[in-house]
């Protein structure tokens, strides 16, 4: 091999390596909830409602009302919002103790999830809101830590749970937790400077700041709800705050199956990519890319070495290029979920589902005007932020 490919290689390398050392910056803060801090006594006046919008969850609601039941501070009341379930969702939720509102048909121009939150806060008493995801379980200091982090920042404090992903399939999920978080831009040590990001499935605030942010109705047209009531809180003059789960928060998206993952995906990836921030959404798209690049790099070099084709670039430099990459992911994946060894080792494959599902959410998004989401259709033509 000539020096000048050789040269070639290395520089190419070399413009890989600040990107990735770029974008390494978007989540050089991946912080977790802080401690609990002073003892928040149980009791009958305690301070969180906990609203629970569920469609067709009744076989991930035992485990979060479960985990519910085991905090170490007490909750005023627990409100499962059933939002049109066909399944047992409903009876699940009593028999474990919550109280069941039916969310009714959404009013026009109100997407399922807005309007089941908004009856649901509507419905409860307590001066503190906790919205939860149906598929969220929480630790049992999680209720204690989630109240020291709005005692510490106040307005809108939004978690991202650790994703579990036990079986193989779940595995793809691997690349659409890394953007989530990278393109989010809120886990950086540096000021923000573009609209704030949240978290939809762990959401808490007072009963106060979201009625002056405008509460769901402000945001009730919108696929991304969450972003959408990030930027409301914003333009009130209200911070918004974000964790990672770490052992406090885990939640299980999708144990439905390959399809399942990939509609939950197809509907907000290629949405949330227009409402980051610019410049996080930029350096998270060069981060992406650079992973093509070396494991198109890797593949081409090993093919010349194997084959009578001609060598293009070093083997060498793109196999340490290649391990360097996984084992960045292996890293990267660990702070966001439970990913198994093969994931990061054949990181490619993960990477090709991420490419294939962005293409068809983004033809959903910008061609259709409208993405399908547990046997519902949501037109995206009156939400702010649909793809142009």
């Amino acid at each position: 091999m000539s020096a000048a490919v050789l040269l070639t290689d290395l520089l190419a390398l070399a413009v890989l390596a600040g990107v990735s050392v770029a974008a390494h910056r978007l989540v050089e803060d991946l912080r977790t909830l802080p401690p609990a801090g002073r003892p928040v006594h149980p009791g009958p006046g305690a301070p969180v409602s906990v609203v629970v919008p569920a469609r067709d969850e009744a076989l991930a609601l035992p485990h979060l009302l479960r985990s519910l039941d085991a905090q170490s501070v007490r909750v005023a009341e627990v409100v499962v919002v059933d939002d049109d379930s066909q399944d047992a969702t409903a009876a699940v939720a009593r028999d474990l103790g919550a109280r069941v509102l039916p969310a009714g048909t959404p009013p026009s121009g109100w997407t399922g999830k807005a309007w089941a939150c908004h009856v649901g806060a509507a419905s409860t008493s307590g001066d503190l809101l906790l919205f939860l995801d149906a598929d969220v379980v929480l630790a049992p200091d999680a209720t204690a830590r989630l109240l020291e982090a709005h005692r510490q920042h106040g307005g809108l404090v939004s978690v991202q749970p650790h994703h579990r992903v036990p079986r193989a399939y779940e595995q793809l999920s691997a690349f659409f937790n890394l953007v989530a978080v990278m393109a989010s831009g809120a886990f950086t040590r540096s000021p923000r400077r573009g609209e704030p990001m949240a978290f939809g499935p762990c959401l808490l605030t007072s009963r106060a700041d979201l009625v002056r942010a405008g509460g769901h109705e402000a945001v009730r047209a919108e696929i991304l709800d969450d972003a959408a009531l990030a930027a409301a809180y914003a333009r009130a003059g209200l911070p918004v705050w974000c964790a990672v789960g770490g052992d406090v928060a885990q939640m299980r998206s999708y144990p439905g199956g390959v399809r399942r993952l990939v509609a939950g995906w197809s509907k907000n990836i290629a949405s949330g990519a227009t409402a980051a921030d610019p410049a996080a959404t930029l350096t998270t798209v060069a981060w992406v890319s650079t992973h093509h690049a070396v494991a198109v790099g890797a593949a081409l070099s090993l093919l010349g070495t194997v084959s009578d084709l001609a060598p293009v670039g070093s083997p060498v430099v793109w196999g340490l290029a290649y391990a360097a990459t996984a084992l960045d992911v292996r890293r990267l994946l660990r702070r966001v979920g439970t990913f198994r060894w093969w994931t990061w080792l054949l990181f490619p494959l993960p990477l090709l589902a991420f490419d294939l599902v962005f293409a068809r959410s983004l033809a959903h998004t910008s061609l259709r005007r409208s993405v399908r989401w547990r046997g519902r259709e949501v037109d995206l033509r009156g939400s702010k932020r649909e793809v142009a």
